[in-house]
């Protein structure tokens, strides 16, 4: 299939509303659109300019917007379950709450996992890039308490490969640059503040290299971003060493983008924004860059 599936999130938040704006921004033609919805969600939050083709998720509940329902999270899964089950050429999801999920019992720590779950295949991983223009950010560790956030050499080795696939099949940047994050202050100082950078990171950026992979040792991250546009991606640890920074310089033009897997999924870098749902206040740029990163 050719067309672009987009859910529209948790019908209790923004998604419905900043994925009609964005659309009528974008006025794309009907044939390019797939939207995994619900009619009374999407006519609740606005209308749409064109007659896009709708697949239906039932959702029979209240809109309740700002609040965390068990039938929103029910709904949220269903709707990316669906856009996985029918692959289209790409999917553009919007934000969704991992309490709702989990309140619908269905335990994801966010939708990367899912798409995970019901596209991978061979051994396929999922993996999180953050992208704004030439700005790009590899999480090695996603959606984890940073008390637990745990490294390996063959992870780390792991996760660059792929990434460095997704360069060469998808960007035709055959040769790219990466920069690796320390994980401790100062990337250790030589083991003085953490060994991670000794025992894990420094032995996987040499096997990396080995393997042809142009990247660097381990270095300290606060300083790293300010020459981040040096290289083609900065790989970063854990969650907010690498999203602060991206998202402090792109703000909403920041896309998630799943990678790894056989499709493509982008979603906008901002969640469900529960404080203004319903009040048709919601930027729609995240859900725009999305779109486009996929067009």
């Amino acid at each position: 299939m050719y067309k672009i599936a987009i859910t529209t999130g948790d019908p209790n938040g923004i998604g419905a509303e900043i994925t009609i704006k964005a659309l009528n921004k974008l006025d794309l033609p009907e044939d390019r659109v797939l939207l995994v919805s619900n009619k009374k969600i999407l006519d609740f939050y606005g209308r749409l300019n064109r007659n896009y083709e709708i697949i239906e998720i039932p959702y029979q509940a209240r809109i309740l917007p700002g609040q965390i329902d068990k039938d929103a999270g029910e709904f949220s899964f269903k709707s990316v379950k669906k856009a996985c089950e029918i692959k289209p050429r790409a999917i553009v999801t919007a934000p969704v709450a991992k309490n709702a999920l989990y309140l619908a019992g269905h335990k994801f720590n966010g939708q990367t996992e899912i798409l995970q779950k019901y596209l991978a295949h061979d051994s396929q991983l999922a993996e999180m890039l953050f992208v704004a223009g030439n700005f790009r950010v590899l999480l090695l560790t996603r959606h984890v308490a940073l008390k637990d956030v745990q490294l390996t050499k063959s992870m780390v080795v792991e996760k660059v490969l792929n990434l460095k696939d997704f360069f060469v099949e998808k960007l035709g940047i055959i040769e790219p640059e990466f920069a690796l994050c320390g994980f401790n202050p100062h990337a250790g100082e030589d083991g003085i503040l953490g060994r991670e950078e000794i025992d894990i990171l420094i032995p996987a950026a040499e096997e990396l290299r080995a393997k042809g992979v142009n990247i660097t040792n381990p270095l300290p991250a606060d300083t790293l971003f300010i020459k981040a546009l040096k290289y083609d991606c900065c790989i970063a640890n854990y969650h907010d060493q690498g999203l602060i920074p991206i998202k402090t310089i792109a703000g909403d033009k920041t896309v998630n983008m799943t990678i790894g897997l056989d499709i493509i999924r982008t979603s906008p870098g901002h969640g469900t924004a529960f404080d203004i749902a319903g009040k048709n206040i919601a930027d729609e740029t995240g859900m725009i860059e999305a779109i486009k990163a996929v067009l």
